[in-house]
This record gives structure tokens, C-alpha cells and sequence, in this order.
């Protein structure tokens, strides 16, 4: 099956996810998946979760932090800035500590906590994890193509839906234990709302949104993970591991695009030694490929002659991707 044929056969998967180790080509596929979309009149946003991210060298556009650009008709790109995500967080906290004590200024070891805590190595993919959840929850796309970080990090990243879950489910139910007595209060001081119920409210808005957007990545019939990998001995060993741990998270992995691939057919060509080498290696390498990835390959795609940005450039990468298919998806 090619992958055209994959998006013809599913109609009903939107969510579109390319992994794998980094500096494979998942930006790029990513890029060139949304382009081809686009082109099938469908209304598109890629979005990378790497805070490495690329899309804007790929796309010649500086989208860094700027929300969802429009990059042409129906096609929408996004790079999400941390920083400034983590800058908001801080401002939120600070505000919230403001209302509920009733304080015109932070007291200084709070401050100090507030910007420590920010300063965890974990709040990065944190802050992208919230952008993305808001992304997928407001809606207003036909697909979404996610550009994921590499497969450590992709992993956590995966994780941290059913971490997040579990740890406010389980603060969740402290505050309603507690509410039992507060409202008991609240009714003799004839209040409407305790403080620990405007709290709890917003745990369980907090759990609601990621448990909409954890749902999605693991719904096989409206999500599809794409591994890319290339003809390297080490990157289809780690493929493979990674493939077995993607899986214990539910993650719906539908296929693989084979990506580097220098063609053959230069076998009979007078190249030079190296690049014959090279060739050789990559024949035995492409054989276990297809022992170990049987019948899910979905495309192969050639070393190209130079990098992919721009738009030609993409345009030519999405129809090497997708085989030159045109005409709707339906």
C-alpha cells in the first residue's frame, strides 16, 4: 500500500504524526504531508512539539512563535515558542496567588519558587504539551500533522498525557474530599463558592483537556504514527526498540516511510568506490527492513540532490511521498 492509498483507504484519521531519531527527515515529511493535503483542498495545520524545530528553515518563513501562519491556500504552519509559554505560566501562577490572598505583590520566596520551578528541564515540554493540547482541543482544522521530537524525548512526550492524568485525578480526589467539609463551612458563612471549589473546578478543566487530547493520539481510527527511518544499521535497531515502546503507550503506529535511500540502479554507473560501498550496505540494510517491517512500508524515498526548502522543493518532496497521486482523497 502506498500512503496515498493509506489516506484513501482512512478517511476518518486526521491526526497525522511523523517520528523517529532525529535528523531523519520527519520536519520535512511532515511539511511535505501538509502540502499535499493542502493541495487536496482540505484545511491543514503542521505543527512541530520540537523545540529544534525546523519548519520555518523548511517552509522560508520565520513562524517562530508567531501562532499558526498561513503558508498558502488551506496550509498552516506552527512553531510554538516555550519560553514564552513558560513566561505566561508564570504570570498565571503569580496573578491566581494575587486574587485568592488578596496581595498587590508576590513575597519574594515565592517568586523565587515560581522562576525555580520554571527552570526544571521538564517544564519545556511541558509548556509545548499545553500549547499543543490548546491547538487540538480549539479545533478548526481538517488535519493535523504533528512534527514530533526525537524518540526519547517523543516518548516522554507521549507519557506525560497519562502522567498528567493521573496525578490531577489523584489531587482531584483529595479536593473533593475536602470539599465535603468546606461546603459544610461555606453553608454556615452562607457562601455560594469556596476557594477549594474555584481550585478543583480548574483541576478538572485541566484533566478534561488533556484526557480530549490523549484520547486522540492514542484513537486508531482517527490517529496514524508514521516511523521514518533510513537504510542505517543503527537507526532500524533503534526503530525497532522504539516501535515496541511506542506500542505500550496504545500508539497507533500505521506504517513506515523509508527515507535516504540512494538508488541501485547507480550500481551500474562508474561511481565512485565509496558511493558503491554505500549502496552495497544500504541493499543488505533495506533487505531487513523489509523482513522486519513487512508489508508497512509505505513509501521510499532517494537520497535528493539537495536539501528540501521551499516550496518547489517541498512540492517535489510530496510528490516522491506520495507518488505523484492527485484527485481527492475520497
Amino acid at each position: 500500500m502506498s500512503l496515498a492509498q493509506f489516506f484513501r483507504d482512512n478517511p476518518d484519521i486526521r491526526y497525522i504524526m511523523f517520528g523517529g531519531k532525529g535528523g531523519l527527515g520527519k520536519t520535512t515529511f511532515s511539511a511535505a504531508a501538509a502540502h499535499w493535503l493542502a493541495e487536496r483542498g482540505y484545511r491543514v495545520l503542521v505543527f512541530s512539539v520540537d523545540p529544534q524545530a525546523s519548519l520555518s528553515d523548511i517552509f522560508e518563513r520565520d513562524i517562530f512563535g508567531r501562532g499558526e501562519v498561513e503558508i498558502g491556500p488551506n496550509l498552516y504552519a506552527c512553531e510554538i515558542d516555550a519560553d514564552r509559554r513558560i513566561a505566561e505560566y508564570q504570570e498565571e501562577v503569580r496573578q491566581k496567588i494575587r486574587d485568592m490572598y488578596g496581595m498587590d505583590q508576590i513575597p519574594d520566596e515565592i517568586e523565587n519558587y515560581i522562576r525555580a520551578a520554571s527552570a526544571e528541564p521538564a517544564m519545556e515540554e511541558s509548556a509545548i504539551f499545553d500549547q499543543v493540547v490548546d491547538i487540538v482541543v480549539k479545533g478548526g482544522y481538517d488535519y493535523y500533522i504533528y512534527d514530533l521530537v526525537p524518540l526519547g524525548h517523543a516518548l516522554y512526550y507521549l507519557s506525560m498525557a497519562s502522567v498528567y492524568d493521573a496525578w490531577i485525578t489523584r489531587i482531584t480526589g483529595l479536593r473533593e474530599e475536602m470539599r465535603k467539609y468546606d461546603a459544610v463551612v461555606a453553608t454556615i458563612r452562607r457562601e455560594k463558592e469556596t476557594e477549594e471549589d474555584r481550585i478543583l473546578n480548574e483541576l478538572i478543566y485541566i484533566r478534561d483537556r488533556i484526557n480530549k487530547s490523549s484520547s486522540i493520539l492514542t484513537d486508531p481510527q482517527r490517529t496514524a504514527f508514521f516511523f521514518v527511518v533510513t537504510p542505517e544499521e543503527m537507526v532500524i535497531e533503534d526503530t525497532i526498540k522504539a516501535a515496541g515502546l511506542f506500542s505500550k503507550y496504545e500508539v497507533p503506529i500505521r506504517g513506515y516511510v523509508v527515507n535516504r535511500v540512494v538508488p541501485p540502479a547507480l550500481l551500474e554507473q562508474d561511481i565512485p568506490e565509496y558511493l558503491r560501498n554505500r549502496i552495497l550496505m544500504q541493499r543488505g540494510n533495506m533487505d531487513r527492513i523489509h523482513r522486519e517491517f513487512a508489508g508497512r512500508i509505505l513509501a521510499q524515498v532517494p537520497e535528493m540532490e539537495r536539501d528540501i526548502r521551499g516550496m518547489i522543493m517541498i512540492d517535489k518532496m510530496a510528490g516522491v511521498l506520495f507518488g505523484n497521486s492527485g484527485g481527492c482523497l475520497e
